[in-house]
Order: C-alpha cells, then structure tokens, then sequence
C-alpha cells in the first residue's frame, strides 16, 4: 500500500524524537513494505518512516544501481570518513526543494534488517550519502538544517 508522505518542514512528525523500534512483527514486516511501496512510487533512493508519520527508527534504502531496497532497523552511523563531499538534496518530505549539502564521503552503519539479523555496513559515496539522509530523518533533522543559509532552491 503507498501512504503519503508527511510533508512541511515544520511538521512535528518529521521534526519528533524517534524511539528504537522493539520486536520485529508482522506489523513491523508490512511498515517496510508499505514503505518500500511508497518509496518506489514516489522515485526516491530513500525514506524514513517519520515520512509516513510514524516515528519509530526504521528506514529503507536503494542500495544500488540496479534500485534493489534494503531494509534498516534501528540504523546508527559509527563511523565516518573525515573526507567529506557536497552534492544536491531533495527531500520527499519537501517537494519542489533543493540545495546543496556537505556529507561524509564513507560511513559505516550498524542495523537490524527484517528479520532480525544484525549487520555492520560501510557505505560509500551516493549510498552514504543516502544512509546519513535516512538516519538525519530519525534524528528529527532535514536535509534544509544542511545547507548554507541563502542556498535552498525552489522548483
């Protein structure tokens, strides 16, 4: 099922605090899939689930070339590249923007994936750039906290 996506930069949804998600359920299972529905259908790399209004700390990811989705529970960065890069961002939660935003060049993240396996992942370049996008949304932090003031583009 494809939900909306929570939209506004002022949205306290987006902007709440995002407790660890507990026991992976089925309930659990169909919020990935829903999300996945909603990410496909919207053409974006990522989402988080405050982006569909529910804040627990879950997001799924493209994690390549060939837009396979994967899955992250309870995802956190520990640790990251001193090299960093700037690229453009967008958000689905903040259509129609853009800017630009300094992100590490690597990270490594730890997480559970669907079925309660536990990983420990490096990411590099645009899919790191997509896993620090992700877990900023968990933070309660948007992609606009990132760019230099008067840089934020409006299509």
């Amino acid at each position: 099922m494809i939900i909306d996506i929570t939209k506004g930069a002022n949205n306290p949804i987006l902007r709440g605090s995002n407790p660890k998600h507990g026991k992976i359920t089925k309930k659990t299972k169909k919020l990935l899939k829903d999300m996945e529905d909603s990410m496909i259908a919207t053409n974006g790399v990522g989402i988080a689930a405050p982006q569909i209004g529910i804040n627990t700390r879950v997001a799924h990811i493209t994690i390549n070339e060939t837009r396979d989705t994967f899955p992250m529970i309870n995802p956190e960065i520990i640790e990251r590249s001193e090299e960093t890069e700037t690229d453009t961002e967008g958000c689905l939660s903040l259509p129609g923007k853009w800017g630009p935003v300094e992100r590490s060049k690597w990270v490594v993240a730890k997480f559970t994936n669907e079925k309660g396996e536990d990983f420990v992942m490096r990411f590099e370049n645009f899919e790191a750039r997509i896993v620090q996008h992700e877990i900023d949304h968990l933070n309660g932090t948007l992609f606009i906290d990132h760019v230099p003031e008067g840089e934020l583009k409006e299509d």
